[in-house]
């Protein structure tokens, strides 16, 4: 007697994007069918109806030739989409830009791992020639979030995010780097875990704040953006902080350190009231040191 096995066949995910491709080919080219055989059908009952008939011959003689015309360059334009562009900009299209972007990280990676290796001056204070920011937003008390989460949503602020840290090294924790959906566009990313075995081949992985300084020292304007405990490491640090404070008490497990006045002057604030989008006041505070 045999008995049957209770596991199911296991497909991998890429078998299952192949059978996926496949049978989105097959739609587009099922469609493409139908759309010229409803294009025959359609010339042929214009040419009856004004040849046949003698309909719309009041108005213009021979109309059907145009609306088939025109009709025929939305089949060539259809047919072309489904045979051309859609292999052209189909999956291995996709993989391949993919592949390229990836490339372009890992080179900018070796580069900036190379030139760790010639000897570059450490970047503490003394020797830094760039300007370290930290930059956060946080509640009226110092709240950044809680369950490595935001307690809000401001679309504002994270354009300003963006347009500050584009084009430079973001440094953070190995617990803010895992909250990512993905990579943030045109950024260097520096993670830092105190696990010697952590690797992820799509940022500069270092085991303290000092190596990822170091790793940033070419970097005209390196980032600092979390979380709670690399906070408090570069306060000591940083040059600049650019803070989103929210006007508002949150329940919160970590928080940015206090701003001691007698160390950082505010040089900018910008104050924006809550609207439709944004359920709390908040105010852009630029700090340097003194």
């Amino acid at each position: 007697m045999f008995s049957k096995s209770s596991k199911k066949p296991q497909i991998d995910q890429e078998q299952k994007a192949q059978f996926e491709y496949a049978a989105k080919r097959i739609r587009q080219k099922k469609r493409l069918y139908a759309h010229f055989v409803v294009f025959l059908i359609g010339s042929l009952l214009m040419v009856i109806l004004n040849k046949g008939l003698g309909y719309g011959e009041e108005f213009m003689a021979d109309w059907f030739i145009w609306v088939i015309l025109v009709w025929f360059c939305f089949l060539l334009y259809h047919t072309f989409t489904v045979f051309i562009t859609s292999k052209f900009m189909g999956k291995d299209w996709e993989s391949k830009q993919l592949e390229k972007l990836k490339a372009k990280q890992e080179a900018k990676i070796a580069e900036l791992e190379a030139s760790m290796q010639t000897g570059a001056p450490s970047p503490d204070k003394a020797g830094r020639n760039n300007t370290l920011t930290m930059i956060a937003a946080a509640g009226a008390n110092n709240e950044l979030g809680k369950d490595n989460d935001l307690a809000w949503h401001l679309p504002v602020d994270f354009k300003r995010f963006k347009a500050l840290t584009t084009g430079h090294h973001i440094i953070m924790g190995r617990k803010t780097f895992e909250t990512f959906p993905k990579l943030l566009p045109n950024r260097i990313h520096v993670v830092i875990t105190r696990n010697p075995e952590y690797k992820n081949p799509n940022c500069i992985v270092v085991n303290s704040l000092e190596e990822a300084l170091e790793v940033s020292a070419h970097d005209a304007n390196p980032f600092i953006i979390g979380g709670g405990e690399i906070y408090k490491q570069a306060l000591a640090h940083a040059d600049k902080i650019e803070l989103t404070r929210v006007h508002g008490a949150f329940e919160a497990d970590t928080f940015f350190p206090d701003i001691d006045d007698r160390i950082w002057k505010l040089v900018n604030s910008e104050k924006h009231p809550k609207d439709e989008k944004h359920a709390y006041e908040f105010v852009f505070e630029t700090y340097l040191r003194k």
